[in-house]
């Protein structure tokens, strides 16, 4: 009996055991999974559904990894898989993707492998190296991580892939941008321009520069330029000129920035003094790029070496500036003059202002969904081509015609993303300092105009900067004392203190701020204009303002007491149908500098001006301010330092950028974007716990759980000695008299 049940239970423990492996097996092949994470983070997004779902044209994915890699590497490819496997079953039937085997065996003798191998590289992806610990040590090996994703005749290449994290963003924004490459290459009325300027002079110095390739050089690019045109239905065109030939090229040389070599004579006058030009110029229309086609590196004690760029370098460049020239994404406005940040250079003309052209990374990440318009408004209206126009830390006055402008832009139903500063940072020169006894910059109140139109729409901003003691820390080095350095000006906004609700906020669970002003709101006037304002972030419930005398030395900041401290909101968002600032009102002159010239003759002029304002007069214009406009938003935040390099990293994985990617995504009317691009945040930081409370939890940890054993084990002795009580009774009973 006992053998039969022995070998029962031995069936049982086999027949479990082959279905748990079979399940395994049917989970590799099967797509089936269930995603329990808050933000759905394995699964994709409906902007991921739709973009699939609506192609017309082949998609196919090639995707070149190699397996068994060390971890972290390993994962990627099996998430690869999932996630390939999920496209497919929302995607309609142009949709496809393939895994290529590029692993070579230890011998290196795989062919299928080897030949897969030369396929990645003819689509330019090329093998990283990794770290791999085995054996006990270390080694790096060869790995390819990288995709291509074909759409038609056009290629968009992955070729690296590191990191699981923002996947999906980069997968359906890189089919997005191939969707928008196509239109806009099949409704060009023109032909895009590929541009050599290269000097036949220069033939004659290559091999003192070692460039020995140069003579070949137009063949080449004529080449590329072919392959490329193929691609691209028949859009582009291919031009060479020879400066040494045609001096009337100068100005164009001079406005793309074409590369100039100089030299003096070589080889005992062999070679006589001369110059020549090389570069490459992508145009359509009016807006051009140019493409540098040697690299110069100054090399100290050695000299400059100079090196021709690699031909797949030249391709991708040529492909990036097209994309560029044909305004392939989305129109995004820019205003790039009244002292902004990233303002033209000839707007820089302060000698004292700090260098406000540090926003290259923010620039950089919104040119990869947006093309950025500059808008200058002192060349007259606000185009209408963009539905959103940013206005980064301005620090010259509106004329009152300029914030016109802006108001009937706002007015036509779109938006406005504001990133305001209060003060006016001046950093004097050193002996401006030593004279006036001031070390230190400067912190000087701005009145640029608008304001006045940001009261007026019932939002206001306070002459102050921020403190809060949730801030950033730095460590002091040892020689100082050592502990922490509080920058009271740099407040972390925790998670308690940012508003979820609105859609393109969520996962958003910390943000770091800079010098940032608090706002506050008019409840009156936003109730009489009918909006609506959407609180996003404040400051913690240990913050404090300082204005009047500003000094952000942290060493001269002092916290204040509590009862002086409040949370105080920091950015807003308004929403509905604007009152115009301007209406009942007469359109404001446009006023215009008058040159030289006109100053001689200011009299004449005046009493010209005169006689035609009277003749004016008597003509009555309507219709030409909106009073009251459709729908639409403005983003407003005191501070411009959120932009800035500082805060902003290039690779764009951080909260704060994703903040402000949502926000304008939003203002744009792609709140499925920011979903999709905000549910890659995995920072999730634990709610804050008050001092009592931990020092109540360390207690009974110390000695709350001794108190509970021994609890336990008086609970078990009076339960055994119970048992044996009611034993012997029960005997007792039992026994004979």
């Amino acid at each position: 009996m006992s053998i039969r049940n022995n070998m029962q239970s031995y069936v049982k423990f086999l027949t479990y055991m082959i279905a748990v492996v079979l399940i395994n097996i049917a989970g590799t092949t099967l797509f089936f999974r269930i995603d329990l994470t808050a933000n759905r983070l394995y699964s994709i997004s409906e902007a991921s559904r739709k973009v699939v779902s609506t192609l017309s044209e082949p998609l196919t994915i090639k995707v070149f990894f190699t397996r068994n890699l060390p971890a972290p590497y390993n994962n990627i490819e099996r998430y690869l898989h999932d996630l390939l496997q999920e496209y497919e079953i929302y995607a309609n039937r142009y949709f496809n993707y393939r895994f290529y085997n590029v692993s070579l065996d230890n011998a290196g003798t795989d062919d299928e492998a080897g030949e897969n191998q030369k396929i990645a590289k003819e689509y330019g992806i090329y093998p990283v190296q990794v770290q791999n610990f085995e054996k006990d040590e270390f080694k790096f090996q060869k790995a390819y991580m990288g995709l291509v994703i074909i759409h038609g005749d056009m290629i968009e290449k992955i070729p690296t892939i590191t990191t699981t994290d923002g996947l999906e963003y980069r997968l359906t924004t890189s089919i997005q941008k191939l969707n928008n490459k196509i239109s806009a290459l099949l409704n060009l009325k023109n032909k895009v321009r590929i541009r050599l300027f290269l000097s036949s002079s220069l033939k004659i110095i290559a091999p003192y520069l070692k460039l020995k390739d140069l003579p070949s050089l137009p063949k080449r690019v004529e080449e590329i330029v072919k392959e490329l045109n193929a691609k691209m239905y028949g859009k582009l065109v291919f031009e060479y000129f020879d400066p040494s030939t045609d001096t009337g090229l100068e100005p164009e040389l001079k406005k793309y920035n074409i590369l100039g070599l100089n030299w003096p004579a070589l080889s005992n006058g062999k070679i006589k003094p001369g110059s020549g030009f090389i570069g490459l110029v992508t145009q359509y229309g009016e807006k051009a790029i140019s493409i540098p086609l040697i690299n110069m590196v100054r090399i100290p004690l050695i000299g400059t070496q100079y090196s021709m760029a690699d031909l797949n370098e030249i391709e991708d460049s040529i492909n990036q500036s097209i994309e560029s020239v044909i305004n392939i994404n989305e129109d995004i406005g820019y205003l790039a003059d009244h002292g902004t940040a990233g303002a033209l250079p000839d707007e820089l003309t302060n000698p004292l202002s700090r260098p406000r052209d540090n926003i290259s990374n923010f620039r950089s990440l919104l040119s990869q969904t947006y093309s950025i318009r500059n808008v200058l408004l002192k060349d007259g209206t606000i185009p209408e081509s963009f539905n959103c126009l940013i206005i980064a830390g301005p620090t010259k006055k509106f004329t009152d015609y300029e914030l016109f402008q802006i108001d009937q832009y706002l007015m036509r139903g779109n938006s406005l993303a504001l990133f305001m500063d209060t003060f006016n940072e001046i950093t004097p020169p050193r002996d401006m300092q030593a004279f006036s006894g001031r070390r230190g910059p400067e912190f000087v109140p701005l009145d640029t105009g608008l304001e006045k139109l940001l009261d007026y729409y019932g939002v206001h901003m306070k002459r102050s900067y921020m403190m809060d003691k949730n801030c950033f820390r730095e460590r002091s080095r040892v020689k100082t004392g050592g502990g922490e350095i509080p920058y009271y000006f740099v407040p972390v906004i925790k998670d308690r203190f940012i508003n979820h609700a609105p859609i393109f906020m969520k996962n958003i669970n910390e943000l770091v701020m800079m010098r940032i002003s608090p706002l506050e709101l008019n409840n009156g006037r936003i109730k009489k204009n009918g909006l609506k304002a959407i609180r996003l972030f404040s400051s913690s419930d240990e913050s404090w303002e300082m204005s009047g005398q500003i000094n952000l030395n942290p060493i001269f900041i002092h916290p204040p007491p509590a009862d002086e401290m409040k949370s105080q909101p920091m950015a807003y968002l308004l929403e509905g149908e604007f009152p115009s600032y301007f209406a009942g009102k007469s359109i404001p002159e446009k006023k215009t500098q008058d040159s030289e010239k006109d100053k001689t003759d200011k009299k004449v002029k005046k009493k010209r001006r005169k006689q035609t304002k009277v003749e004016l007069a008597k003509i009555k214009s309507e219709g030409q301010i909106i009073p009251k406009g459709r729908y639409g938003r403005i983003f407003i935040i005191a501070s411009s330092e959120i932009l800035k390099n500082t805060m902003v990293d290039s690779e764009g994985r951080s909260s704060n950028v994703t903040f402000i990617m949502n926000v304008l995504d939003h203002l744009n009317g792609r709140d499925e974007i920011a979903v999709m691009r905000s549910k890659q945040q995995k920072f999730n930081p634990l709610a804050q716990t008050e001092p009592a409370v931990k020092m109540l939890i360390k207690s009974f940890n110390i000695a709350g759980l001794p108190i509970l054993v021994i609890a336990f084990g008086l609970v078990v002795w009076y339960r055994r000695h119970s048992r044996q009580k009611r034993i012997r009774l029960m005997f007792q009973r039992q026994a004979p008299a």
